[in-house]
């Protein structure tokens, strides 16, 4: 890639979308460009903030298709989630899940970090991506115990509107000697909610269990 990955950037085009930083992860993926992957990393903590924004978002966008791609860059991503730009703790948290199952260990590492991040940002969007990390972690058995009490912790404590969500999330993870433990959570739950929609979904990952 000959030209500037930043130059590239929605930003540095002008454009108020997110079209070009899809265009360029979906380029980036396609070449398997490590040095566009590692211009865009270093470009986290640059000082125009919009250029970080679209940083973050083409990289979580390339961990979508490929994470292998990024995985070697968790440590920089965790880092992020002390940003006082709420996009970057939601875009790095996008990132983590992506690569967790990559590099479980040093996700593991820091998930005290990334619970205090999921709890304390007010970021639907870093709750969301922190489910999808616990659910990757908890394929690790070693990592399973830790991960289950955490998804059970925040099933019991998540918006009703993220709960059917949460619940598709985890249910394929839960191994067999915990599925009533799971049951029980979601069945006392279910009497918080009103819509018959969201009833439907939390009912099919029940049956499942």
């Amino acid at each position: 890639m000959s030209k500037s990955v930043i130059d590239q950037l929605a930003v540095s085009l002008g454009h108020k979308d997110e079209v070009p930083n899809i265009e360029l992860a979906h380029e980036i993926v396609a070449s398997g460009d490590k040095n566009a992957v590692k211009e865009l990393v270093e470009n986290l903590g640059n000082k125009n903030k919009n250029i970080a924004f679209d940083c973050i978002k083409t990289l979580y966008e390339i961990g979508y298709k490929k994470p292998e791609l990024i995985s070697g860059y968790a440590k920089e991503f965790i880092n992020q989630l002390k940003s006082k730009h709420g996009r970057m703790v939601w875009g790095a948290m996008t990132a983590i899940s992506a690569i967790a199952g990559l590099v479980p260990e040093t996700v593991y590492d820091n998930l005290s970090t990334i619970m205090d991040t999921a709890d304390n940002s007010g970021s639907v969007i870093a709750r969301d991506h922190t489910m999808y990390t616990l659910a990757a972690l908890a394929k690790h058995s070693k990592y399973y115990e830790d991960c289950k009490a955490l998804m059970l912790e925040q099933l019991l404590k998540s918006p009703v509107n993220q709960l059917p969500m949460y619940a598709e999330i985890t249910g394929p993870v839960v191994s067999p000697i915990d599925k009533d433990a799971f049951k029980k959570v979601l069945e006392e739950r279910l009497k918080d909610i009103t819509q018959e929609s969201k009833i439907k979904r939390i009912e099919k990952v029940l049956k499942k269990l």
